[in-house]
């Protein structure tokens, strides 16, 4: 490991991180405080001026030889996060290559969008000017992280910022950080200035500090709705960007591939155990295929076989902690209470809660309006297209939502009247594609991740304007 990843780790005090599914510890990392963020800010301020001095070929080939090294030990990283996150081993080599693909394509970014010509002739008064504006660095950036995608979230902040000539302070989640750090690492040895990428992991006070910097440019955040409010009352005078929670509902119409819309459903809603912003949370049945569809879906969830997430058979693995399983049960059980029936799953042992489907839930529950965030998903038939809309857009957040059927015009009515930051058609809602605008729609982000997207929030337009006359 090189010392930036863990500059402070022989100073501060340490975070144990424990495996989901036994409880076994697989690593420490450094406990870094609010009182050290002087530190890291010298540290910031270096790696800024390191890599805006970076041309962007060098950049390019940083993030470009960084990916073929992940490629290259991608058993390794999907174990690390199997061991870290709880997902299985499948899950996990497909975050892997998704990293891959996610630096790659910020290098890409790095050597193409670089500015653009200005046609000041094409305006009045302005025949004798020429120009451009060229895309340069903020400076710092502070990137918060969550622990359910631990290596490809954290690509994401950091390959577009690396791209367009940033620092960055890099604070994982404290509950699965390794994968970030053996990142880190690999940029490094890559050739990325050690100064330009400082971990830090620690706890909450630690990102209040971080995000209260004035150095700091811009906080890049995905993580709950709570934590976003408070980071935004924190920061100040500072770009923010953010991915928060979703609660993403998939209607199925009459006139769908059912089988297609069964399987795509299920993956959905149980994918890296639901803890996913993404997941398909409510799934809305057009009533005349309602039983049928209920019948099939319910008949897999079953199946799906929840524990080791190491082992070929699991189907789902544990959540990230025994805390979060908890959560999940008690929100069921606030549900039951309220009237829902529990059509399968609601079995907790320890940190692994099993796929569960319900029906009937109370529209004012919690489980029905705020992301549950566990592999926790309601069913909900409805009569007609308007009704259906209406379901899917009540909630105050959405990241994604999806709609199966064979009607075109149906789609495309549906995509317009989705209040969804991406509509899925014939998908779930928990497809996505790395170079895509990713975020949400109301309160469900501010601004879009996806490489270009981030990339361009990472930089700054710089004009140059030339009077020939002059």
């Amino acid at each position: 490991m090189k010392r930036s990843s863990l500059a402070l780790a022989a100073v501060a005090p340490h975070i144990e991180v424990f495996n989901p599914f036994d409880g076994t510890v697989i690593g420490t990392v450094a406990d870094v405080c609010a009182s050290q963020v002087p530190q890291l800010l010298v540290q910031g301020r270096s790696g800024a001026q390191a890599c805006a001095e970076l041309p962007r070929h060098r950049r390019a080939r940083i993030l470009e030889q960084a990916a073929l090294h992940i490629e290259r030990d991608a058993p390794a990283f999907a174990r690390l996060i199997v061991e870290e996150a709880g997902k299985t081993l499948k899950q996990a080599e497909k975050e892997v290559k998704r990293c891959v693909n996610t630096l790659k394509l910020s290098a890409e970014e790095a050597r193409r969008n670089a500015g653009e010509v200005v046609p000041f002739d094409a305006y009045e008064g302005s025949e004798s000017r020429q120009g451009w504006f060229s895309r340069e660095p903020l400076g710092l950036i502070v990137a918060i992280t969550p622990y359910n995608d631990p290596l490809n979230l954290v690509a994401h902040k950091l390959g577009p910022a690396i791209a367009g000539g940033n620092a960055v302070i890099l604070k994982p989640s404290e509950l699965a950080p390794l994968s970030a750090i053996k990142l880190v690492s690999y940029l490094v040895e890559a050739g990325l200035p050690e100064s330009v990428v400082t971990v830090a992991t620690g706890g909450a006070e630690l990102g209040k500090a971080l995000v209260a910097c004035r150095e700091v440019r811009m906080i890049s955040f995905t993580g709950g709705f709570v934590t976003g409010e408070q980071i935004a009352r924190t920061a100040g005078l500072k770009k923010l960007a953010m991915d928060l929670g979703g609660n993403a509902p998939v209607i199925v119409m009459a006139d769908c591939n059912l089988a297609a819309a069964v399987d795509s459903c299920l993956s959905g809603a149980f994918w890296a155990a639901g803890q996913n912003c993404i997941g398909t949370q409510r799934l809305l049945i057009q009533a005349s295929i309602y039983e049928l569809f209920r019948e099939h879906f319910v008949s897999l969830a079953q199946k799906l076989v929840t524990g080791d997430p190491l082992l070929a058979s699991t189907d789902i693995g544990p959540m990230i902690t025994p805390q979060a399983a908890r959560n999940a049960e008690q929100v069921v059980n606030e549900a039951l209470k309220e009237g829902a029936r529990l059509l399968c799953g609601h079995r907790r042992q320890g940190s692994c809660y099993a796929a569960t489907v319900l029906e009937n839930v109370d529209h004012a529950s919690r489980l029905w309006r705020n992301e549950v965030f566990a592999p926790v998903v309601v069913l909900q038939p409805f009569e007609t297209f308007d009704e259906a809309i209406s379901l899917a857009n009540e909630p105050e957040y959405s990241l994604h939502a999806g709609i199966f059927t064979n009607d075109l015009a149906t789609a495309m009515r549906a995509a317009r009247r989705i209040e969804a930051g991406g509509v899925m058609i014939n998908d779930s809602s928990d497809y996505r594609f790395d170079a895509m605008p990713f975020g949400g729609s109301k309160y469900g982000s501010l601004g879009r991740e996806g490489v270009r997207f981030a990339y361009e929030e990472m930089t700054q337009p710089k004009v140059v304007c030339l009077n020939t006359l002059g």
